[in-house]
């Protein structure tokens, strides 16, 4: 698989905090529970956002060798008052220039500590461009927005960003929940249908006894997941039904099911 350059990485963490920003000034109600996270109202999880971007901000501005505490970072508790759209427009405004000025100043291979194998800015900026990308989505539905496609190839790393965490837990939380993702003989494929997508967005991702594997391209499997690229990436990520219009599943539902059920982490 090929990475996006870190410059790409950094223009679209702008460009995710930018779209969130429009959610917050539409008017939208900021005590609106976010459907896909019924936890959390809208204003939570801007909220969520601004502080990781500021998390992010101190690790990679600082070249941190070890983890921080996110209060630590400075403006991570956000505005005092609740409900001031404005005021947490600001505020997540100078959370992403904060954090995009870190990581482009650092570049990719600046040191920086992470919970994942890779150390540096370059890990961050990937990471942080994937956690807008779907929380910026849950904004929009939360506030009754429509879900804008999201660009080819940023749709297509996040799916093996996706991948990368999940093999990632399975090594090291081997009793964790992504424990049952390990099935040897059974396969589910990816199949983006959209021509826009490209040819090479297809996976094959099979369940093997020492972890998740996957490459890409188009070959038979126990399930496979069709539809448009941007669909297939939200449903992958829980944010849309596998069978919601316009996607479609083909073969053993319940393998599916039991991937978007256990591929967590967090």
């Amino acid at each position: 698989m090929t990475l996006l350059t870190h410059e790409r990485y950094c223009d679209e963490t702008a460009l995710q905090v930018r779209q969130l920003r429009a959610v917050v000034g539409s008017g939208a109600d900021l005590s609106a529970t976010v459907p896909t996270c019924p936890d959390w109202s809208l204003e939570d999880l801007v909220r969520h956002v601004g502080r990781a971007l500021r998390w992010v901000e101190l690790i990679v501005r600082t070249r941190a060798e070890e983890e921080v505490p996110v209060d630590r970072a400075p403006g991570s508790a956000g505005p005092a008052t609740r409900g001031d759209a404005a005021a947490l427009d600001e505020w997540l405004a100078e959370s992403g220039a904060r954090a995009v000025h870190a990581l482009r100043e650092a570049g990719p291979d600046g040191r920086a500590w992470s919970w994942f194998g890779d150390h540096t800015a370059g890990f961050w900026a990937r990471r942080m461009t994937h956690e807008l990308l779907v929380h910026g989505v849950d904004a929009s539905l939360a506030a009754g927005r429509p879900v804008e496609a999201v660009a080819a190839d940023v749709a297509a790393d996040a799916i093996d960003e996706w991948l990368e965490i999940v093999r990632f837990v399975q090594r090291v939380l081997p009793d964790g929940p992504t424990k049952e993702l390990r099935a040897p003989g059974r396969s589910i494929h990816l199949h983006a249908t959209d021509a826009g997508a490209g040819s090479n967005a297809e996976w094959l991702i099979e369940l093997g006894e020492e972890g998740v594997t996957w490459r890409r391209g188009h070959e038979k499997a126990t399930v496979a997941l069709r539809g448009p690229l941007t669909d297939v990436l939200l449903a992958f990520y829980r944010r849309l039904p596998p069978d919601a219009p316009g996607l479609q599943v083909l073969g053993d539902r319940g393998l599916l099911d039991l991937w978007l059920d256990r591929a967590t982490f967090g």
